[in-house]
């Protein structure tokens, strides 16, 4: 079993700046791809970064030169650094982990960007 938990989330005002983190735990042998996806009301769910277990990352546009994903794999832990805050941020940001062949959700954490 593999539970992934979730922090930093909160309101920021625009052009503010938010580090979320997500730590695994569990029955983790073989950790292949990490990352986050946001999900506001009323839209569909997006992917924004990814990071695979030698640190390959891949942004969604919307994110590019504003968003920084790390991990480290001695903790099983991703990080979502976001700068420049835009309020079309706002979203509920769920990171995930993709192990073998199964993936494990996160239990999703709040991003306010708000004047």
């Amino acid at each position: 079993q593999v539970q992934l938990e979730e922090s930093g989330g909160g309101l920021v005002q625009p052009g503010g700046s938010l580090r979320l983190s997500c730590a695994a735990s569990g029955s983790i042998f073989s950790i292949y791809t990490m990352g986050w996806y946001r999900q506001a009301p009323g839209k569909q769910r997006e992917l924004v970064a990814t990071i695979t277990s030698g640190g390959s990352t891949n942004y969604a546009d919307f994110v590019k030169g504003r968003f920084t994903i790390s991990r480290d794999n001695a903790k099983n832990t991703v990080y979502l650094q976001m700068n420049s805050l835009k309020p079309e941020d706002t979203a509920v940001y769920y990171c995930y982990t993709r192990i073998s062949i199964t993936t494990y959700w996160g239990q999703g954490t709040q991003v306010t960007v708000s004047s």
